[in-house]
């Protein structure tokens, strides 16, 4: 994938997901989600830290981690269509793509050429787009494309093994697929998400 692949594939895939947090209602927050034990407003508080914690990376912050610190928020929505304007700006800030990123959440260390950075990014927003959209009970609308893609930053960064275990790990080990199944429940199926899976 070319930097103006991964930066394009991104910008959809968080715009798709601002669409679909756009139609949670304020009786939606406290839904179960797919992810763990989070209620969809915990999964909201998550998805908007990590925008601004992405974001700091991508202006340089290398020390820091206040901007991933995940609180409670007043109005959801408003605060993570703020945090998709915060991120998609700094993505496109001079110099980002020559940058590493350092992201404590991932390693406390390691920094991240500024590709493969926003390639974790695009995937999180993908299947947390997909959180959400299951949570409200609407479709994820993802292209085949974005779908297609997400699949393959799964499988180049997202190793089987013992992490995928532990209490709280973001991917669950992979799940059985077959070539009949669609591009949206083979991407999710990789990462451990039930495609079939429902609030009710």
């Amino acid at each position: 994938m070319t930097m103006t692949d991964i930066l394009d594939l991104n910008h959809r895939a968080v715009r798709r997901s601002a669409e679909i947090v756009a139609q949670v209602r304020a009786e939606d927050r406290d839904a179960p989600t797919p992810c763990s034990e989070w209620t969809l407003r915990r999964l909201l508080e998550h998805m908007t830290a990590q925008h601004l914690g992405f974001a700091a990376a991508a202006e340089g912050e290398v020390s820091d981690t206040s901007a991933w610190r995940e609180v409670p928020l007043e109005d959801p929505r408003r605060a993570y269509a703020e945090s998709v304007e915060r991120v998609l700006a700094a993505f496109s800030g001079d110099g980002v793509l020559e940058r590493e990123f350092w992201l404590p959440e991932i390693h406390p260390t390691m920094r991240f050429p500024a590709a493969r950075a926003i390639g974790f990014h695009f995937l999180d927003y993908v299947v947390h787009g997909w959180d959400v959209a299951a949570a409200i009970g609407v479709p994820a609308g993802y292209d085949a494309e974005l779908l297609e893609r997400a699949e393959e930053v799964a499988r180049t960064e997202v190793p089987e093994g013992p992490s995928r275990e532990r209490p709280g790990a973001s991917f669950r080990p992979a799940l059985s697929v077959s070539e009949q199944d669609g591009a949206e429940d083979r991407m999710l199926a990789v990462l451990g998400r039930d495609p079939k899976w429902s609030r009710r």
